[in-house]
């Protein structure tokens, strides 16, 4: 597998492009102007499977228009965040200035699911607490994983739980679900720089002990 990052809009949103040998691809959070995005994706002939977002914030769904005709399979969110995509009340932009609203999700995920795309193997991990359907996305291809945390874990930090539908006391019981996960995993979070989950396990200061 490959993943590339692309930090986008004004927060800095990581929108990832997750591949593999075969061209088959996957974008996660579309959070901003998707021309870079556009651009790799083309120039390396690769073919979009699916739109997955990690959860509904505006920051993380903003470039869907752009992006969202090239998705052979659409856009997939939680269920508990579908309804983020069509209020800018819900997906907070009308709170950032920048209001905007989406056509409903094609699919709908919950914990345990997971999606097969090519030699890929995507597992649903449900992590509320930043929002209510808020995920972490396992990547697996042979020997190859990683981890796409959204606002669940960062290096060193976790998402926010002061916005609506968060809890922090949710979002610490999420980080427990990750434990099975192997320390050697690569952690690429929703901002910010790429991690391990051993280091977050030992690191990390919200770690649930």
């Amino acid at each position: 597998m490959k993943i590339e990052r692309f930090p986008v809009g004004e927060l800095w949103t990581n929108c990832y492009v997750v591949s593999n040998e075969q061209k088959d691809a996957v974008v996660v959070d579309p959070g901003g102007p998707m021309k870079d995005v556009i651009s790799y994706i083309e120039r390396n002939g690769l073919r979009v499977a699916r739109i997955m977002l990690t959860h509904g914030h505006g920051d993380h769904i903003m470039g869907l228009g752009e992006v969202r005709a090239l998705s052979a399979g659409g856009v997939c969110v939680h269920a508990d965040d579908a309804g983020c995509l069509v209020s800018a009340s819900k997906n907070l932009s009308a709170m950032m200035g920048l209001p905007s609203e989406f056509k409903p999700a094609d699919s709908l995920v919950s914990d345990g699911d997971s999606i097969q795309i090519g030699g890929m193997k995507i597992e649903i991990i449900h992590t509320p607490g930043h929002t209510k359907g808020g995920c972490c996305f396992y990547f697996t291809d042979g020997p190859d994983a990683l981890l796409i945390s959204g606002d669940t874990l960062f290096a060193r930090s976790v998402g926010r739980t002061d916005l609506p539908g968060g809890d922090e006391a949710t979002l610490v019981e999420s980080l427990k679900k990750l434990d099975p996960l192997p320390d050697s995993l690569p952690v690429y979070p929703g901002h910010g720089p790429s991690t391990v989950l051993g280091e977050e396990r030992r690191l990390n200061p919200y770690w649930p002990r």
